[in-house]
């Protein structure tokens, strides 16, 4: 006879072989379409690293904080105060927001490991739907590339962290020498 002992794990492990099926049904059914008779919205998708959620002059949080271009984008866009990350490292953390997956699913794992090659950022599914998309900064997700990745347009970006005087950026997949002014 079966009995509870058995029925739960049993239960948990239908669940998730349920689940995961779904999810890959889910990734390879998924594209974005317009809606019949709307005007598409301008999307700008900022991230900067190491920056606090409540260090912009618009929450308060600061008396002497001074940022009214970013507080023009809170009032007439979203912010989203509740938003966290699920690894505080650079590269996993910003693999995670590009994709919508967890570090142990996209497989980058720490700030060395590289893109495997296999993902599929979000802004490949904006260009799918007639968006034009452009990336501008660093990349740093593994091994310090920063060759164009799909899914953008237009591409500025530069090797590890950047310097500040005299870089070299790769625009478009041609690297453009600077010089100290």
């Amino acid at each position: 006879m079966l009995n509870g002992t058995f029925l739960k794990p049993a239960g948990f492990c239908a669940l998730l072989a349920t689940l995961a099926y779904c999810s890959d049904q889910q990734e390879a059914e998924f594209a974005l379409a317009p809606i019949a008779g709307s005007t598409p919205k301008n999307v700008i998708y900022i991230l900067s690293d190491d920056h606090r959620f409540d260090f912009m002059g618009f929450t308060g949080k600061v008396p002497w904080l001074e940022t009214p271009n970013l507080d023009r984008l809170a009032a007439e866009g979203a912010y989203f105060p509740n938003a966290y990350v699920t690894t505080a490292l650079c590269s996993p953390s910003r693999a995670s927001i590009l994709t919508g997956l967890y570090s142990h699913t996209h497989t980058v794992v720490d700030n060395a490991a590289p893109d495997p090659g296999n993902l599929t950022f979000f802004p490949q599914y904006l260009q799918a739907a007639g968006y034009q998309t452009s990336f501008f900064g660093k990349w740093h997700m593994g091994n310090h590339s920063d060759e164009p990745q799909p899914g953008f347009d237009h591409w500025e970006s530069f090797r590890g962290q950047g310097v500040y005087y005299g870089p070299t950026l790769n625009i478009n997949g041609e690297r453009v020498e600077y010089d100290e002014q």
